[in-house]
């Protein structure tokens, strides 16, 4: 298990919204690939809600439908890998039923891949890859397409109506801020102020 990160969030604007917690990947460049709202929690005004996790990645997939802003993403199969260089590939097939199989390594390592099958219908399912048990970043599931994800994770938090695993348009969310750890860092805090603006620092407020 990888080292722990984590976030505390506090609430000091008057919205009794969700505190979301998202990923960017500003080297993924295929555009069909979509952020998943990672952690999702009420945080009632003054207080606070702590976000944890480690860097440990899994393959995933979902039966969303089409896969469009809004949409929920419930993970179906969560399958873990042991590194970006070891376990790090695996088949997306369906026979009858969405399935993850052979999981492999493949080289070089530092990326994550999955083969779809010529059995995958169109339009059904949803696969990418997660942290920490959770997914972040999906694409559709479509037949005997190859996908490569080589993450360099960027963590985003926004507030409002979220809820854990919905599929969002980042291009189109207003009022995020980008929460950075310096080296050495693994707890940065959030607040949100009585103006709705943002404060981050790796000291607490």
């Amino acid at each position: 298990m990888g080292k722990q990160y984590s976030i505390q969030f506090t609430n000091n604007s008057t919205n009794e919204w969700n505190a979301c917690v998202f990923q960017q990947d500003q080297q993924i460049n295929n555009p069909g690939i979509m952020s998943l709202a990672w952690f999702a929690e009420l945080c009632n005004p003054n207080t606070k809600c702590t976000f944890t996790w480690t860097l440990d990645y899994s393959f995933v997939w979902s039966e969303t439908g089409m896969l469009v802003p809004g949409v929920t993403f419930g993970a179906s199969e969560v399958l873990p890998v042991s590194s970006l260089a070891s376990g790090n590939q695996v088949t997306l097939d369906n026979n009858g039923a969405f399935l993850f199989s052979n999981q492999a390594t493949c080289t070089p390592g530092g990326s994550l891949y999955i083969s779809q099958t010529n059995n995958i219908p169109l339009n059904m399912g949803s696969v990418g890859i997660g942290m920490s048990g959770a997914g972040t970043f999906v694409v559709q599931a479509q037949p005997n397409i190859d996908l490569t994800f080589t993450p360099h994770p960027e963590y985003w938090m926004a507030f409002g109506q979220y809820t854990t695993g919905q599929v969002l348009n980042t291009q189109e969310m207003t009022n995020t801020v980008q929460v950075t750890f310096p080296p050495n860092i693994y707890t940065m805090y959030v607040t949100l102020d009585a103006g709705n603006n943002w404060t981050v620092s790796q000291f607490p407020g």
